[in-house]
């Protein structure tokens, strides 16, 4: 059961992850419907077969699907807050790797840093809501 008290901070667990919904939600399109457009933005090379991209953006989708689920309700659907977790820490992690020790285009760049403070902020939710219950 909901306390009053925890209806401002679950207001913002639920606008934190319909956010990252509608941000995932939207690489994830961008990605599938017009990859070249945006490699050819950065100038960067694609890779030789769009099925590279379109698999990833696909999964993009699919998580942002169970970010509005979490949003939805963050209590109930908790349990599903590390898999987001561990999307954000995965992609951010391959990136600052490539990033630091042989270089990365730049268009991966802001997408890492942003995953980053995502993880975090998901984690605090995490342990947050469990305090709670």
């Amino acid at each position: 059961m909901t306390r009053e008290s925890d209806m401002p901070r679950n207001s913002l667990i639920t606008l934190l992850f319909y956010v990252i919904a509608a941000y995932d939600g939207f690489l994830g399109t961008v990605f599938l419907v017009t990859p070249v457009t945006v490699f050819r933005w950065y100038q960067v090379t694609p890779p030789n077969h769009m099925g590279y991209v379109q698999f990833p953006a696909l999964l993009l989708l699919v998580f942002a699907l169970m970010f509005v689920q979490i949003g939805i309700d963050p209590v109930r659907y908790r349990i599903l807050i590390p898999y987001g977790i561990g999307l954000k820490i995965a992609y951010s992690g391959v990136v600052f790797w490539h990033w630091f020790s042989s270089g990365i285009p730049g268009m991966w760049k802001p997408f890492a840093v942003i995953d980053t403070v995502t993880a975090v902020l998901f984690a605090w939710v995490y342990l947050s809501l469990g305090r709670d219950n």
